[in-house]
């Protein structure tokens, strides 16, 4: 079984090539639905192939991404994305407001996931009484809240498969957890 790697982000031109729009749609499609072609990426979002073949090569170029081998044809090449354990950890300004511009794109999606979810989910038939809600206020100290992300990732690790190696009825689910310091009102 493949490995869920950690990976720091840190440098400022890797938060840039996150942090693109167009680039995140692309992650998001590949985790989700599995590999792609550029051409079937610019069809999903009405983009140019020559946009959407850029967009894969810059997120190759990080390591975000690669050629999907066992799909790719001629000279159709397929993409998948890059397992990761990914952490914005920014070595300056520079990423530091590109790791905030990131944080804030990856709430707008979760937030039109859940959206879409609740709007649809009768469709999920026995799916949607499977799926959890919850939310919870705990008192903790900072050891204990890093502590609490880390555990949260491990239960992640061990429900991840790799391509290839999903179970007779999987679909793809959105894991979703925040755990911050309450902002107050």
């Amino acid at each position: 079984m493949r490995e869920l790697p950690r990976r720091d982000v840190v440098r400022t031109d890797e938060m840039r090539a996150l942090a693109h729009p167009l680039r995140q749609r692309i992650l998001d499609h590949l985790a989700f639905a599995g590999s792609a072609s550029a051409t079937s990426l610019a069809r999903e979002f009405g983009e140019s192939t020559g946009a959407t073949s850029y967009h894969l090569r810059q997120l190759a170029r990080f390591g975000f991404v690669e050629p999907d081998r066992a799909r790719t044809r001629g000279r159709e090449r397929w993409w998948r994305i890059v397992p990761l354990d990914m952490r914005a950890r920014p070595e300056d300004e520079g990423g530091a407001a590109l790791a905030a511009q990131l944080r804030r794109m990856r709430l707008d999606r979760d937030r039109r996931l859940v959206d879409r979810y609740v709007l649809d989910r009768d469709r999920f038939g026995d799916l949607a009484d499977a799926a959890m809600f919850s939310s919870s206020a705990l008192h903790l100290t900072e050891d204990e809240l890093r502590r609490f992300g880390e555990e949260y990732v491990e239960l992640v690790k061990r429900w991840w498969r790799p391509d290839g190696d999903e179970r007779p009825g999987a679909v793809p689910v959105a894991a979703l957890f925040y755990a911050f310091p309450w902002p107050g009102r």
